[in-house]
C-alpha cells in the first residue's frame, strides 16, 4: 500500500484539521519569492497529497473524512493565506468530489470515487479559446471502433499539471455535451505552462492539448449542469474562489504586520517614534484586519447555506430546490461584497509604508494581482444584475441554469 494512502486511512477529520496550520505554513515557505521566480508548486501538491484532505468531503464509509463545506472552505482559505496558487489549483478536484458525493451511484462515478480514495487528484478543463463566446465547445469525440479519439485544445486547465486525472468537457459524436475523465499521463495529452495572466501565476491555468488521444467508452459521462447537484456545484466552485480571496486577504494582513514591525519607518512629519506607533499606520492595519474578519464571516455563513443545500439534495428533501436557489443567491451576494472588500485591502496595504514598500523583495503587488485575477473569472456586474432582477422580479433564469454566471 502506498505510504500516503496508509497515512490517509489513519487520518481523521479532527487530526487533519489540527495539522492544517502546519501544512499551510509549509506550503507558504518562500512563497513570495517563488512567485517572482515562477516556480510551479509541485512540492506543495506532494505535501497536500499526504495530508488526507483530498477526501475531506467523502463520508467516512467511503474512506473519507466526513467534513462539511464549512470545513472545506476553512481549509481552502487557510491554505490560500500562505500559498494561494495551491488553494486555487484544487478547485476542480473539490468540485469533482462534491459532484460524486451528490450524484447518483454509477459504475463511472464509483470508479472516480475509488481513484480519489486511493489518493488521486483531479484537474481538467472546459473552456476553449477562439470561440464566439466562453463556454462554447467544439472539441469533439470521433469514433474509433468501440472507443473514441479526441483532438483539440483547452484553456484554463487550472491544477491539471499537478493532477492524476483530467475531467474534460467535450462534444460526443451526436453533438451532446459530455465529460471525459482520462489519466493526465495518457499518450497525446500534454499540459503547457503558458498561462500569462498577471495573477495566480503558478496555478498552471494554461493550455491542455489533446493530440489524437484515445478515450474508452467507459470514460465518458453526460454533463449535468441543470441537475440540483450540478447547480449546487456551480455555487461551490464560486465560493471556492472567494475562499481563496479570503486567504489572500489574511496574507495581506500578515504582510502589513510584518512590514510595519520589521521594516517600517514613520513618515517624515510623523510625531511617532516608530511605524508601529504611528496612528495612521495603526488605522490602516486595523481597517485591513476588520475587512479580513468580515470576509471570513461572510464565507462561513455562505458555507453553512451550501451545507444545507447539499444535505437537502443528498436526502431528497422536499425543499431541495429552494435550498439550491438560496445557495446560488447567497454565493452571488457574498462574491459581490467580498470582491470590493478584498480588492480594497490589496490597494490599502501600501499605505503602511512609503516607496520602500513597493520593493520587489516584498512582492506585495502579487496580492492585488491575484485578487483581481480571481474576481475577473466572472462578470461581477452581471452577477449584481441577476441578483437585482431576482429581488425585483423573481427572475431565476441564470440562477437555475447551473452555469457559472
Amino acid at each position: 500500500m502506498h505510504a500516503a494512502q496508509q497515512h490517509r486511512i489513519q487520518t481523521t477529520l479532527e487530526s487533519a484539521l489540527a495539522a492544517l496550520p502546519a501544512l499551510a505554513e509549509a506550503l507558504g515557505e518562500d512563497a513570495a519569492q517563488r512567485e517572482l521566480r515562477r516556480e510551479l508548486p509541485f512540492d506543495g501538491f506532494a505535501l497536500f497529497r499526504a495530508s488526507g484532505l483530498s477526501v475531506l468531503r467523502f463520508p467516512v464509509e467511503w474512506g473519507g473524512l466526513g467534513g462539511s463545506l464549512e470545513d472545506l472552505f476553512h481549509v481552502v482559505a487557510t491554505l490560500a493565506a500562505h500559498e494561494s496558487n495551491v488553494a486555487h489549483a484544487l478547485r476542480i478536484h473539490f468540485d469533482q468530489t462534491e459532484q460524486l458525493l451528490l450524484s447518483p451511484r454509477s459504475a463511472f462515478n464509483d470508479r472516480q470515487v475509488e481513484r480519489i480514495r486511493n489518493g488521486a487528484i483531479f484537474g481538467g478543463a472546459s473552456t476553449e479559446l477562439g470561440t464566439s463566446r466562453p463556454g462554447e465547445i467544439v472539441t469533439k469525440l470521433v469514433r474509433d471502433g468501440e472507443h473514441f479519439r479526441v483532438s483539440g485544445k483547452k484553456y484554463y486547465s487550472t491544477g491539471t499539471a499537478f493532477s492524476d486525472y483530467a475531467r474534460i468537457n467535450v462534444q460526443d459524436e451526436n453533438d451532446e455535451k459530455v465529460s471525459i475523465v482520462i489519466p493526465v499521463s495518457r499518450e497525446g495529452l500534454s499540459v503547457l505552462d503558458d498561462w500569462d495572466g498577471m495573477g495566480q501565476r503558478m496555478t498552471a491555468s494554461g493550455t491542455l492539448v489533446l493530440d489524437n488521444v484515445q478515450v474508452f467508452a467507459d470514460e465518458i459521462a453526460p454533463r449535468g449542469y441543470t441537475t440540483l447537484a450540478g447547480r449546487h456545484g456551480s455555487a461551490v466552485r464560486q465560493l471556492h474562489l472567494v475562499s481563496v480571496a479570503a486567504g489572500i486577504v489574511r496574507n495581506i494582513v500578515a504582510d502589513a504586520r510584518r512590514y510595519v514591525t520589521q521594516f517600517g519607518r514613520p513618515v517624515l512629519h510623523s510625531p511617532a517614534p516608530s511605524a508601529r506607533e504611528d496612528a495612521f499606520v495603526q488605522q490602516v492595519v486595523g481597517e485591513l484586519a476588520a475587512h479580513s474578519l468580515s470576509i471570513d464571516a461572510l464565507i462561513a455563513n455562505n458555507a453553512r447555506t451550501l451545507d444545507r443545500s447539499a444535505q437537502a439534495i443528498h436526502s431528497g428533501a422536499a425543499d431541495a430546490e429552494e435550498r439550491v436557489l438560496e445557495g446560488a443567491l447567497t454565493t452571488a451576494k457574498t462574491q459581490l461584497v467580498v470582491s470590493k472588500l478584498a480588492l480594497h485591502t490589496g490597494e490599502r496595504l501600501f499605505e503602511v509604508g512609503g516607496a520602500s514598500a513597493t520593493g520587489r523583495v516584498h512582492n506585495f503587488d502579487r496580492h492585488w494581482r491575484n485578487l483581481r485575477t480571481i474576481f475577473s473569472h466572472n462578470p461581477l456586474l452581471h452577477k449584481a444584475r441577476v441578483v437585482g432582477d431576482y429581488e425585483l422580479n423573481g427572475v431565476t433564469t441564470h440562477l437555475t441554469e447551473g452555469r457559472v454566471f
